[in-house]
């Protein structure tokens, strides 16, 4: 029994890291075979059948709608894996368990949106700096000039440092690669039904729900991480931390403003949702800060893995061998 949960544990540490080495190599897939796109479209699919001009009735498919599309995803991921495993032993199950894993998060993938922002930026060239802003924020880039576009790619950064890698990665080491994917579900079931508006409101109001309680631990444990991520880069992990105490309620997400505010503190800049948020102190902006955010990222994500994957995939490989 031992070296079964032995070689579990090294299967699940070699999948997150060859799943790592894949996004750093490769970065994102095409999107004509990307997982997520293809749980968009479920979605997208479903949600017309689903609505319903009783409220109740359309709350209650909401909740068909989030959890079905979970076990339509999640299910068909442990089972391939599964079967791989018992039948071909571990190399196919950790090299398909890591191309599978890759497409729950994007490290290298955030830098090929806002990487050309800021070099945009640096040559005055707005009008390429908001097309490029309008793949990552739900704003309009149009209405907002030098100062409001780097403040949103920083935010954005922030924000998806939970959402596009650290919570994939905590649910990971919870659950496994499918815990992952079940994770990607709520996620993007949030980017496209969780809003309050008319359309939305009972269709999403689980999803939304569902989202927020998801990220609530990987938030946390993110911006704690990016503070130190901030001192092992030498940026400004004091205020990271001093800002973080101070603005981390101040948005109306209970989880957004953790990692916004921690890297507004780290930076040394305020980030500000015109009508929203304003998170950290004025000290100055310009297109850098988005590279530095980048970093503390990236720092981040290799952080979180060491100090909160590696060890609760050991935890769980341990428990279940009890």
């Amino acid at each position: 029994m031992f070296s079964l949960d032995i070689s579990l544990l090294v299967d699940s540490v070699l999948i997150f890291f060859l799943a790592f080495l894949i996004d750093a190599v490769f970065g994102e897939y095409p999107d004509r075979i990307h997982p997520t796109i293809g749980i968009g479209k479920v979605i997208a699919y479903l949600k017309p059948k689903l609505k319903n001009a009783n409220a109740k009735i359309e709350k209650a498919n909401g909740v068909l709608l989030a959890l079905g599309v979970m076990l339509l995803v999640s299910v068909p991921v442990f089972l391939l894996l599964f079967w791989l495993r018992q039948s071909f032993g571990s190399i196919p199950y950790i090299v398909v368990g890591a191309v599978l894993l890759k497409a729950t998060f994007a490290v290298k993938g955030m830098g090929h949106y806002t990487k050309p922002i800021a070099s945009a930026l640096k040559k005055n060239d707005l009008g390429e700096a908001r097309k490029w802003l309008h793949f990552i924020v739900r704003r309009d880039p149009n209405q907002l000039n030098e100062r409001q576009i780097i403040s949103a790619a920083v935010e954005s950064i922030a924000e998806s440092t939970t959402d596009g890698i650290t919570a994939p990665f905590f649910f990971f080491a919870l659950f496994g690669v499918s815990g992952a994917f079940a994770y990607r579900v709520v996620n993007t079931l949030d980017s496209m039904v969780g809003y309050k508006n008319v359309e939305n409101k009972n269709i999403g109001w689980f999803s939304a729900n569902l989202d927020t309680i998801a990220n609530y631990v990987p938030a946390r444990l993110t911006a704690y991480l990016m503070v130190a991520a901030s001192f092992l880069l030498r940026e400004n992990w004091r205020e990271s931390w001093r800002i973080l105490q101070r603005d981390k309620g101040k948005t109306a997400s209970i989880n957004a403003g953790w990692t916004i505010s921690a890297m507004a503190g780290a930076l040394g800049t305020q980030l500000e949702k015109q009508g929203y948020y304003t998170l950290g102190d004025d000290h100055g902006i310009s297109p850098e800060h988005i590279t530095k955010a980048l970093r503390v990222m990236a720092l981040t994500a290799v952080l979180f893995g060491l100090v909160v994957v590696l060890p609760v995939l050991a935890l769980r490989i341990y428990v279940a061998g009890l």
